[in-house]
């Protein structure tokens, strides 16, 4: 049988999809391209905004009505924080929560033998453990991404995650070990460690993220070590000083902000000041001399003023992130800011957005210049019509010209810029 894998979201989302199909593949599955002719469709649901839950609708839709004789699956985010948007897509044969995913193959024999539409939705739970099954190969990857924690204890008042993924749970250090050993043999050099609130990795074990991340770096084959998405009060002094201490961890953080303004920060229940946050870029810089600091903003949340938008704006320039990733908050009913006064109307969020996304592309466009005449090193990993794309240990994109091996760290000299990376040529 042939199986095809449809995800949206984050690489949580994209490690459960990998995950998933190898268990499929175990039971003798041949795993195809979404494009091509399968016997399951499996879509894998994002639900952090609006715009996420109307693509997963709208892939549910197509896929039964380009394959209407395929049994189509429904799992991920979506479904696990709203358990009665299945009732709503009766084009799915088989919906699976996130935490009942482990069980696709054996709901999909179900489902070939009875016909019946099944739902399994289970709630997480305060003491559940980590569950998700490992991912030993990627195809078609020079990167590969091992997820060691789940679930997030913050909630912030915009966010749908906490209800979607549950309360935290890592990953034990053994199963890290196994996993990343299976990769270094497959070939892997490069490893990011991702979660869905990552910096929370261990607290309910005993562990931390300096040791996840030791532990990953301490396996044979292992060169380069990057981290996910991190929330800044847990980026300690401990926690700094552990990371740089660890040759193979490469220095990006993507350090969540949301807004530079601190009055919107407390009604967002972020639990930083911009002055606290500030002074941890501050510290990262200094210890990383080479350091990449990207970020997210969000603008118009409820209650925003022009004033507070021009406060984060100015803190965002300030700081000069090499990448800002700029997005509108969207509304998310369960969450408390859903019904907070003061919405922003949508025209107004998406104004603020483009002015935002406006002067990030400048300042990101004079990070790339600063590197002209560097020689750096990375990665190749990707091709695109004779044109190598790497990245460097810091995450900054070089597109090469010349003979690349792919996986291998290569030098790079870097000569120019194009739309949204370095230009090079490689170097011996």
């Amino acid at each position: 049988m042939k199986c095809a894998f449809y995800t949206l979201g984050c690489k949580v989302n994209q490690y459960e999809t990998g995950a998933m199909a190898q268990e499929l593949e175990r039971h003798g599955f041949t795993r195809v391209s979404p494009g091509e002719e399968a016997d399951v469709y499996v879509i894998n649901s994002c639900t952090v905004t609006a715009e996420s839950d109307r693509k997963t609708r709208q892939a549910v839709r197509r896929f039964r009505a380009n394959h209407p004789d395929s049994i189509i699956v429904l799992t991920g985010c979506m479904v696990q924080a709203s358990p009665g948007a299945a009732d709503n897509l009766p084009e799915a044969d088989i919906v699976l929560g996130n935490k009942t995913n482990n069980s696709l193959y054996g709901m999909i024999m179900q489902f070939i033998g009875n016909h019946s539409r099944a739902v399994a939705i289970e709630p997480h739970k305060i003491g559940d453990k980590f569950n998700t099954l490992p991912v030993t190969d990627y195809r078609d990857k020079t990167r590969a991404v091992i997820k060691i924690e789940d679930g997030c204890n913050r909630f912030c008042s915009y966010c749908i995650i906490p209800y979607a993924r549950g309360r935290v749970r890592s990953k034990p250090v053994a199963d890290i070990v196994s996993e990343t050993r299976a990769l270094a043999a497959n070939g892997f050099s490069e490893i990011v460690a991702v979660g869905i609130n990552l910096s929370a990795y261990g607290s309910d074990i005993g562990e931390n993220l300096v040791n996840a991340v030791h532990t990953i770096a301490s396996v044979e084959g292992i060169e380069r070590v990057r981290l996910g998405s991190l929330e800044p009060d847990h980026i300690t002094p401990e926690v700094i000083s552990g990371l740089a201490q660890i040759k193979e961890f490469c220095p990006q953080f993507h350090i969540s902000l949301q807004s530079g303004c601190d009055r919107i920060l407390k009604r967002m229940n972020r639990h930083y000041s911009s002055v606290e946050y500030e002074d941890l870029c501050g510290r990262l810089r200094e210890v990383f001399p080479d350091v990449n600091l990207t970020t997210d903003v969000m603008v118009g949340f409820p209650g925003e003023t022009d004033s507070d938008f021009r406060i984060s704006l100015d803190f965002v320039k300030r700081m000069k992130f090499e990448k800002v990733h700029v997005f509108p908050y969207s509304r998310r009913p369960g969450t408390p800011a859903a019904n907070m006064p003061e919405q922003v109307e949508n025209a107004e969020k998406q104004r603020r957005a483009e002015i935002v996304m406006t002067e990030c592309e400048k300042i990101r466009l004079d990070y790339l210049r600063s590197q002209i005449g560097k020689t750096l090193e990375i990665i190749p990993e990707e091709n695109h019509g004779g044109e190598i794309k790497g990245y460097t240990a810091n995450y900054t994109p070089v597109t090469v010209v010349g003979k690349c091996e792919f996986g291998k760290l290569t030098k790079v000299l870097v000569t120019g810029v194009g739309s949204d990376s370095c230009l090079g040529t490689a170097v011996e």
